[in-house]
């Protein structure tokens, strides 16, 4: 079977083999439970590629003893689940064999062909095994959702997939030896993919063969390494995990952390224009009034990327993700905002209060519009105290309150001295 892929030939033939997943598979836990019981159940598996979910499908349908059916949804339809559903029926009425139906990639199916799965697994006459990369939250139906237990599967951590590299060689090239840090380079590489591994130590280990080698250093890793890509779906769990991690490390003042994030963003792929909106809308949600120039800094470092692109541009966003990290945070204007909105759209229409309409003609001021306004500039210190601008019979709802952190503890001091005066003024009676 040398002409199979190495990932293929590796593939494990017990689910004691599967590498990685012990966290459902050891004893005691899920996976292993369900097929101590002998009862299959309907199931996701969600994960990054080259984890084993094609593999733990079917090494339950083994143990199980159940037939297998697999197809992708990237190629298949409603006629191949059909074509399942009516070999399934056959099945049962001929041996009663039941059948595990395996969907790769079942995010790619639309909603009508994820329903069409619904009654064959209600009535049991399909078990369905579904696996995506992406999020069932968001790419699955919640009623085929709500039939399947959803299993996280982890991309596979350096023990695993020295473990992994030790058995490829010990299997097809057991004449072959690897050093330790050539090992390690492939692992790098791989980014927690054991599919990607395993091709990556083929490739190596057919040219140290070509070149009567007994031994794959480093150099030949390195000869033969393309650019590391690492795990990063622009359109993925991936995407937006990292975009949370790199808002959430600003907020949190760590600015190691925000760079990293930040790069890694980058490196992945991440169009900096998208970066660059995202840390504006950083700047007016966790920093706020407490360091205004946060807002005009990110600002400048958006144009400035338009101006020289990249890489040069990076630079500007990168010191700008760093300013945000150490500056003064406050999201009182943001919570401020929230709840003002929230409010609106649940009150009623509030008229204005006549002292504040607008009055441009001799009507609108005969019917009172304007009357009693008093301009704040022809008062001390430019305040007139005890004025009301809020709608009549509305209580003051406190929405901003400005934290004692940078310039809004500036501000809470003045909102506080005017708060004084206004205590001391007779306050405006509603007509």
């Amino acid at each position: 079977m040398k002409n199979q892929p190495l990932p293929e030939r590796l593939r494990p033939t017990a689910l004691e083999d599967v590498l990685g997943q012990d966290h459902l598979l050891a004893p005691g836990r899920p996976l292993h439970t369900a097929v101590q019981t002998g009862r299959p159940h309907s199931m996701i598996l969600w994960g990054p590629p080259g984890v084993g979910k094609t593999s733990i499908a079917r090494l339950l349908a083994n143990a199980f003893d159940c037939e297998f059916q697999a197809i992708s949804a990237v190629f298949a339809g409603v006629k191949e689940i059909r074509a399942a559903v009516a070999l399934a029926q056959q099945l049962r009425d001929q041996s009663e064999r039941p059948t595990i139906l395996f969907i790769d990639e079942i995010h790619r199916f639309n909603k009508s062909q994820q329903d069409g799965l619904l009654p064959h697994v209600e009535s049991g006459l399909l078990t369905f095994i579904g696996a995506t990369t992406e999020n069932p939250s968001f790419e699955v139906n919640s009623a085929l959702l709500s039939r399947a237990r959803v299993y996280v599967l982890k991309a596979l951590e350096s023990e695993s997939q020295q473990a992994l590299l030790k058995r490829a060689l010990q299997k097809d090239y057991p004449g072959l030896q690897i050093e330790p840090d050539a090992a390690a380079a492939l692992c790098e590489l791989a980014d927690g993919d054991g599919r990607r591994l395993l091709n990556s130590l083929e490739q190596t280990a057919e040219a140290a063969v070509q070149q009567d080698k007994s031994i794959i250093d480093i150099d030949l890793v390195q000869a033969l390494a393309g650019s590391s890509a690492r795990r990063f779906d622009k359109g993925g769990d991936a995407f937006y995990d990292q975009i949370s991690a790199l808002h959430k490390s600003v907020r949190g003042s760590d600015p190691d952390a925000a760079l990293y994030w930040f790069c890694r963003m980058l490196d992945g792929g991440t169009d900096p224009r998208y970066l660059a909106r995202r840390i504006v809308r950083m700047a007016w949600e966790d920093i706020g009034l407490a360091d205004p120039r946060a807002m005009q800094l990110c600002n400048d470092a958006a144009a400035t990327y338009e101006r020289l692109g990249s890489p040069e541009g990076e630079l500007a966003l990168a010191q700008a993700v760093i300013y945000l990290a150490v500056a003064a945070k406050s999201n009182a204007g943001y919570a401020a905002f929230n709840a003002a909105r929230k409010y609106v759209s649940q009150d009623q229409s509030r008229p204005v209060p006549m002292h504040l309409r607008n009055a441009p003609t001799k009507l609108m001021k005969t019917l009172g519009h304007g009357k009693g306004y008093r301009y704040a500039h022809a008062e001390a210190d430019a305040y007139a105290a005890g004025e009301q601008y809020l709608p009549d019979g509305m209580p003051p709802p406190g929405w901003y309150q400005p934290v004692d952190r940078g310039l809004e503890i500036k501000i809470r001091e003045k909102l506080e001295r005017l708060g004084q005066r206004d205590a001391q003024t007779q306050p405006r009676k509603s007509p």
